[in-house]
Order: structure tokens, then sequence, then C-alpha cells
């Protein structure tokens, strides 16, 4: 499929003489795609009922007949200051019980039958009266769900949903009683009228109890997203997109993505690397102009996997950013690069944030592709670079790689209702076993729980929640753990003890967590940070800690890990195994990162200097590629 370039442009904030201008510039600079409209419900409808459709179409049509192709958003991401009045009770509530209301954005609760309903009906709106406008080509359902910490609502609405809910999940309290454990401090419940929601208790609520919350909470994002699917499909055929974030973990988006054709996410790594990434103060001043050099590729290759097979950059980041504790510019060369390391993982578009940086609001601080005044912005250049070099290249093929590494929203969810351990957070574990094989050269496929795993000589699955079938019936080289297999659905602890895979004779008797302040040393030098388990059974020990504690067990290619590595260790483990399954590995130079794909292989230097390799100088924020033979 052919890669393409676009930016994202309001026309509602620009003189409509100035439409046609900015349209014949984007073709200019070779942009293909343009999204509008995901933020303009007060003027498509100043007051209920009063649509003002017109200037919309208009826009479109001077866009389109530019040549670009459209993406329209559904606006439901920032209803009207009018909705609060007709609907003063849809408001999120936090889990302080404090109302998070209006002047911003995402200021809904998903739970809110009223809302619901003004969301199915501005869809169908627009549905009937753009789906067969020519150039619109494709739509975004709302923005970002889960941005600003919006998933999770204390409102009545939410309780009342929650009690439906869990009668519907569980039949009876009996049985809601006995998945939970509420015999504990007599928590038993007679009637689901009495479930309240798991904030404002004395002290920690059920841990089982807050998992149920989540899964709900995930289970109304999904049933939001498909009112608006539901409209769209009945009217048009281009393929639905949302645009979801980076680290947000709130929502299963496997779940949300199945009713959609393509994922699509927003990439802005330097803003990541300061506000949503854990780094050392000296990683942090390296990348501080180019953000994590595996940040972006995590993302990439995760959201590859929610749109199955399919998946964009809706939003990509050309400058400084408003939104983070602090907003650096980034190096020269990095939108170029931030755009091609999307392409080798498999984009079939990039659209740049934003067309021209806004003087007004909340993100006038934020760059564009042009300055307020209209006057290129830097990247602006790079962008137009990015489609040159597109043209020239012909389309890479993405095929499928050799590792696959297994990600679980649900696991996130669990481990955030009962971390035992003040930072034990599943993202962070999976990132860091990500960075490790990517360190040594390693491209890698991330999969949900339930993928089939037979085609992959090797799978990395940290800290799942339950152990999968899908693992359970793996037949290569595998790492597994910590923690996956410790608990339940229901998050309990299961007879037998986890990790329980079949074929390996291991079991978790024991956990501890520890602070910063201390590690658990391992015999070859290495060492485990942040958690330790201690493991019995009559699997070979392959690693043991310096006490001669057992730190890894396998049986046959299946290995069990007993502890969170840091990084040198997790490298040196990883390396290992990838020698087992016969993968060869090669130990990258700082920032630089490799990414293999059927037809190429591409360098990434993401490091503030050059970097040669195996030959090649690539440099500074610089990208080069090879076809492959």
């Amino acid at each position: 499929m052919k890669r393409t370039l676009g930016v994202c442009y309001y026309p509602e904030h620009w003189p409509e003489d100035r439409w046609a201008i900015d349209a014949a510039q984007m073709i200019e600079a070779g942009l293909n795609w343009v999204r509008v409209g995901e933020f303009a419900w007060s003027r498509l409808e100043p007051s209920p009922g009063d649509l003002q459709l017109d200037w919309l179409e208009r826009a479109i049509n001077v866009l389109g007949d530019a040549g670009l192709q459209v993406v329209l958003g559904t606006p439901t991401a920032t209803p009207p200051r009018w909705m609060l009045d007709k609907h003063p009770d849809m408001l999120a509530l936090d889990a302080q019980g404090q109302t998070r209301g209006f002047g911003s954005r995402r200021h809904y609760c998903f739970s809110h039958e009223g809302y619901i309903a003004e969301s199915r009906r501005i869809t169908e709106i627009l549905a009937k009266r753009f789906a067969k406008n020519p150039h619109i080509h494709a739509w975004q359902t709302d923005n970002e769900y889960g941005c600003h910490e919006t998933i999770l609502s204390y409102s009545e609405a939410a309780k009342r949903a929650f009690q439906d809910w869990c009668a519907q999940s569980y039949q009876s309290t009996d049985a809601l009683n006995r998945a939970w454990g509420n015999i504990f401090w007599s928590m038993e419940y007679d009637s689901f009228d009495q479930i309240g929601l798991p904030n404002l208790t004395v002290t920690e609520p059920n841990p089982s109890h807050v998992l149920a919350f989540r899964r709900f909470s995930s289970d109304q994002v999904v049933r939001f997203n498909r009112v608006q699917t539901d409209v769209l499909r009945a009217h048009t055929d281009a393929p639905l997109i949302h645009n979801y974030m980076g680290r947000v973990t709130d929502f299963d988006h496997y779940d949300v993505g199945a009713d959609l054709d393509i994922a699509s996410w927003d990439s802005y790594p330097i803003g990541f690397l300061s506000d949503r990434l854990e780094g050392s103060p000296e990683h942090k001043a390296r990348y501080l102009r180019q953000g994590d050099p595996d940040m972006q590729a995590f993302h990439h290759d995760l959201y590859r996997a929610v749109g199955k097979g399919r998946w964009w950059i809706m939003e990509q980041q050309p400058g400084p950013v408003n939104w983070a504790p602090y907003n650096p510019a980034p190096l020269p060369g990095m939108a170029r690069l931030w755009a091609w390391e999307a392409f080798a993982h498999g984009a079939e578009a990039v659209l740049y944030f934003r067309w021209r940086q806004a003087p007004f609001a909340q993100e006038q601080m934020h760059a564009g592709l042009l300055r307020p005044d209209a006057v290129p912005a830097p990247a602006l250049d790079e962008a137009r670079q990015v489609a040159n070099e597109l043209a020239a290249l012909p389309d890479v093929d993405i095929g499928q790689s050799r590792v696959a590494l297994i990600f679980d929203y649900v696991s996130c969810w669990a481990w955030e209702a009962q971390p035992q351990g003040a930072d034990f957070d599943m993202f962070r574990l999976a990132f860091e076993t990500y960075r490790a094989a990517r360190r040594l050269g390693l491209s890698l496929d991330i999969v949900p729980p339930d993928a089939d795993l037979s085609a992959y000589e090797m799978v990395l699955a940290p800290g799942l929640l339950e152990t999968p079938d899908s693992l359970q019936k793996y037949k290569g080289i595998a790492l597994i753990g910590p923690r996956t297999g410790s608990k339940t659905a229901e998050l309990s602890i299961p007879t037998p003890m986890g990790p329980n895979i079949k074929g390996l004779d291991c079991t978790v008797a024991r956990v501890e967590s520890m602070p910063p302040t201390a590690q658990v040393e391992l015999e070859n030098g290495g060492a485990f940070l942040h958690w330790f388990e201690e493991l019995e059974g009559n699997a070979e020990v392959s690693l043991r800690s310096s006490t001669g504690a057992p730190a890894i067990m396998r049986a046959d290619g299946l290995h069990y890990i007993a502890g969170w590595p840091n990084a040198a260790s997790y490298a040196d483990i990883i390396e290992d195994l990838a020698a087992q399954a016969n993968i060869p590995t090669e130990r990258m130079p700082s920032g630089l990162r490799v990414r293999d794909t059927c037809s190429h292989r591409f360098w990434i230097n993401y490091a503030p200097e050059a970097v040669t390799y195996q030959g090649k100088t690539i440099a500074a924020a610089d990208v080069l590629w090879d076809a492959r033979d």
C-alpha cells in the first residue's frame, strides 16, 4: 500500500479566503491527507438543533478540489456549552468525587445515556450530509479516548451502569461475592444496587472490585465507540479510524479496534520523554530533543496489532508542544526521522499536527508546520523532504517478525489494582522488555494474548495476569514472567499457584517487591530490580541469584524468569534465548536502532551525534535504508 503524508487542519480557526491558499500549500509540500472537524461541534450546531454545516462542506470541497483526501472527525470529544444545560449530569466525576467540568475538552462520562444519544445524533447528521462527498476518504471517531485520564468516571450514571454491568456479568450477588472474595472484611452484598464504585473507601478497596470496575469502564468506551461506528457503517464504506494515545492503558484498545478498520495514534516523542516515561536524568538529557529511541517504535508495533495490520499516525509532533513540563524544540531532522520510523514499522499515513500554529487558547504554544503568522516553520521543509523520498522509494513490505511480545491491557489494570510494589507497572515492564530486545537489533511484533504464536520463533510474555492458552500451546523459545499467571481472572491467587505452565515444573512460592535502593544480585554479575519471586519445582535452573536461589527455570524452550532484570541483564538474557532460537542479534550503539522488514533494513539514529556502524555513518537525527536481498 502506498505510504502517504498529511496534516491536521482547523478551517473554523481561519478566514474562509485563507482555505484555498492553505490547501495549495499543502499540495505543494507533498501532503495527501487532511483531517478536519473533530473539535468543531459548537460551529456545527451553535444551539440545539441549529445545524450550520454549509461552512464545513465548503471547507471539505476546497481541500478536496485541491487534491487532498479528507478525514472527517466526529466532534464528540468537545460537546458545546449548551449541552451541559441540556444534560447537566453528563460530566464525569474524579475519584475524589470532584466534577470534571466544562472549559477544555473530553468533558463527558462514557456512561451517560443522554450524551450517548447526542453522540449518535450528531454522528448520524454528519454521516447523512457527508458520507457521499467524494473528498471524504476516512472517518475518525471522537478524539484520543483516555487522554487527560478521562476513562474512569465516578458519577451517578457510571454507578448505575456499573451495577447493571455486574448483574449481567455475575447473574447473582452470591456469584459476585465468591468471585471478589467479599467474605473478607464482611464486604458481602445482598443486591446489585448496594454495589458502589471503588473510591472514597477508608483504606484500599477490594482489588477484585477495582479490576471489575476497570473492565466495566473499558466496556463503556467500546460501547460508546460502537454507537458511532454502527451509524457510520450504515452510510459509508470509507475506513473508520480512532486516534489512540501514547502510554494510555485505561481501556482495551484491542476491543475498541475490533469495530474499526485502521488504528492510529498521536505521536509526541519529546513530550512523552518528559511527561510519560521513566528514565535517568542522563537519559532524558541525552534524548531531550529527539525523544526516547524505543517509545515511538513500541507504539507503532502495538497499534499495528490493534489495527489488525493497518495503522496510521494521526498526529505527529512537528516542533515544541505545549503540554509537557518542559517543551524543547526537536533537533533538525527529527520531523523527518519520526515519519520514516513510522513507515518502517508499517504506517500507511503520517499526519503532522498541525498545519498552522493557533494564536489563541490552550494550544497556542504548540508548533505547527506554519507559524501563527503563516510563515513556514522548520518542520515544513522536513515534511516536504519526506514526501519527495516517499515518491522515490518503493513500498515497504513489512511482513512478520521472528519475535513476538505479548501485551495485555487487562494485566495493566490488574497490577494497577494490586501493584504490591509502588513501581510495578505493566506498561513499564513490557516496554523495558521491548527495549532490551531492540538494543540487540531485534525487530518485534506486539500481539494480544489470544494471538496465534505458532509462526514466531521466540515469544516474550512479561507480567500477564493469566497465562494465555496461546502460550500454553507454544513450542518455540519463550521468556515468561515475572508475575505471569500468578492470579485468576478475578485477581485472586489460584490453586495450583502460578505460573502453572504445562510442561514446566515451576511454582512461585513467595514474592517480594523492592524499593529503588535495593536489588537482587545475580550469579553472573547482573541484578533484578523492583521485584523478585521465590521459585520451587523440579525444572532446570538456568540462572541463579548470587545466593543460589533460582532466577530462571526452564523446560525445553519455556523459560520462567523470577524478577525484573536491569537493562544489562535483560539484554544478556534475551541474547541467550535468541541464540537458542537461532535468531542473530547485534549489540546496537547508543541511540541507534535497526528495523528489519521483508524488503528493507532501516538504520534510525536517535543519538545527538553521528554513529558509524557496519561500515555506515548515520548522522545525528538521521534515517538510512537499504533494500534487503
